[in-house]
């Protein structure tokens, strides 16, 4: 039988089990306590934050999730096996705390671990080092009969069996836990964070790719990698800035595996909080919204700045975000100073930011040709003032140190089909580039050379010649004029591969090399090779 700490506030039964398009068919948003108060979370916490979200009219907007991260709970499950709060960080226990968020209109999120203990050392609902029975389906029935809408499930201590990989072990664990919820016939939408046990630097390896694949089968969200910088109260005013680039940096090339009901997750939103200027803040919450992020806030919401408070609540970017296409932006060019972003979005709009990372205000020019708009003219809604006007050929913004311009586009009556322009970004995050008739890796500089359009015909361009694999498996791929041929043909796969119709072959850099002048070829088609996968125009 289930023990279960204080009485419930009478609710609604539970919704029914559903599949992951009704469950999160747009970015889950709401707010976690653990960037900002770690293992000091209790009750009068998560309580006080949820009242603020929503008497600031934060909840109304969608911030309506309310999860209580890691050391919720007491140290040992008791006497038949099931998870206690903490008697004194939570008096009233998680079923009461259901009801009083169910009760504001608010949805109730936990947090457990797949391992054998949590990552601050408390009860696992996985098997215990050295193996044994897990907790999956006894700690799924507890939090239905709690009232939980949402689950994180972390990803410490898990056991790994001799004999069995790493990869193996996570995936069956999160596969019990998926199974499990579905079991409780409560609707409860799955956070998955194993991606984030297996990222190796900003582009990945197989393992990252692999897991981040089948993560979209058990959950509806992912963590893909290291967790954003937690707020210090010691040293309150420490900058957090480089924390949100890494972040948006490894979430960025990542947009083949988003779409309704499967999200990449690159951690909490951390704007109004201590380590983060108001250009910073909004900065976060502009490219969240450009990534189809959930929008997670981490920070004390009754103490948040008005500039975060307003950033947090625009519906404009909330929009953008929750967008139903589910379209996760690509990268049209960066350079190291500055990134271009577009979005397509339900209807033929796009979302355009430009995000400049530098120390100093840059006034930066986009060309709507170089956004998949040749020849064309849009309305363009700046998101942060709501001033629409018209473009001409270009948007042009004065974009503060460490800020970000964002603007909706509407392409006038007459425009041509929009194409996907952008970089095309292989190994080590570098960029593929037209080097006279040859095709090379090269630093990302955002010049015209590294400036591809994907055509109806399948066909990659760039200076006007196609992207073309050779005849010979030895030779290099080369750019050449454009013909139909099949050899021009790319299909762009799910797990990342550009496949050639004529060789059935692979786009790759040879031996994962990516220095500077590296030449491109095709390969055999491996299994998620990090010098196959590439980030192509959106």
């Amino acid at each position: 039988m289930l023990c279960l700490a204080g009485a419930a506030p009478a609710q609604a039964a539970p919704a029914p089990a559903s599949d992951g398009v009704r469950l999160a068919a747009t970015p889950p948003m709401g707010w976690n306590d653990w960037a900002h108060y770690q293992c000091g979370v209790t009750e009068a916490t998560v309580t006080a934050n949820a009242d603020a979200l929503v008497s600031t009219g934060l909840a109304a907007k969608g911030y309506s999730t309310v999860t209580v991260d890691d050391c919720w709970m007491a140290p040992a499950r008791d006497a038949h096996g099931d998870l206690v709060a903490d008697p004194v960080k939570f008096p009233h226990g998680m079923a009461w705390l259901g009801g009083y968020l169910h009760a504001r209109g608010l949805k109730f999120g936990i947090y457990e671990d797949a391992g054998s203990a949590t990552c601050e050392g408390y009860p696992g609902s996985g098997s215990p080092q050295g193996g044994g029975p897990d907790h999956f389906a006894r700690d799924a029935a507890a939090y239905a009969a709690w009232g939980v809408d949402y689950l994180k499930l972390d990803g410490c201590n898990l056991y790994v069996a001799p004999g069995r990989g790493k990869e193996e072990a996570y995936r069956q664990a999160y596969e019990a836990q998926a199974t499990a919820l579905r079991a409780t016939g409560r609707a409860i939408v799955f956070s998955v964070s194993a991606p984030a046990y297996f990222q190796h630097g900003e582009w990945g390896d197989s393992a990252w790719f692999d897991v981040l694949a089948w993560s979209g089968t058990v959950g509806q969200l992912w963590r893909e990698g290291r967790d954003i910088t937690t707020w210090d109260p010691a040293r309150p005013d420490a900058s957090r800035w480089a924390g949100v680039l890494n972040n948006y940096g490894y979430n960025r090339w990542l947009g083949r595996y988003a779409s309704p009901g499967h999200w990449n997750d690159p951690d909490f939103l951390i704007a109004g909080a201590g380590g983060l200027t108001d250009d910073e803040s909004r900065s976060q919450v502009a490219l969240w919204a450009m990534q189809a992020a959930p929008l997670i806030l981490s920070s004390d919401v009754g103490h948040l700045t008005a500039a975060a408070r307003a950033a947090l609540g625009n519906p404009a970017l909330i929009a953008v975000d929750q967008d139903r296409l589910g379209r996760q932006a690509g990268v049209v060019a960066t350079d190291g100073a500055t990134d271009v972003l577009a979005r397509p979005l339900a209807g033929g709009d796009r979302a355009v930011a430009v995000l400049n990372r530098g120390p100093a205000a840059r006034t930066v020019t986009v060309r709507l040709a170089d956004l998949g708009l040749p020849g064309c003219s849009a309305t363009a809604r700046d998101l942060w003032t709501g001033r629409a006007s018209a473009t001409g050929d270009a948007l042009t913004a004065t974009v503060p140190a460490h800020g970000t311009a964002i603007w909706r586009l509407t392409p006038h009556p007459g425009c041509a089909r929009t194409l996907p322009t952008g970089q095309l970004t292989g190994n080590g995050a570098t960029c593929a580039t037209a080097t006279g008739t040859a095709v090379t890796l090269h630093t990302c500089t955002a010049t015209p050379d590294q400036r591809w359009t994907l055509n109806p015909d399948h066909t990659y361009r760039t200076l006007g010649h196609c992207l073309t694999a050779p005849a010979s498996p030895d030779a290099p791929a080369a750019l050449s004029p454009c013909t139909g041929a099949p050899a021009q043909s790319w299909t762009a796969t799910p797990d990342g591969t550009l496949v050639n119709a004529a060789s059935g072959r692979c786009l790759e850099a040879p031996a994962g090399a990516t220095a500077d002048g590296t030449l491109l070829d095709t390969g055999a088609c491996g299994h998620f090779l990090p010098q196959q996968v590439w980030s192509v125009p959106n």
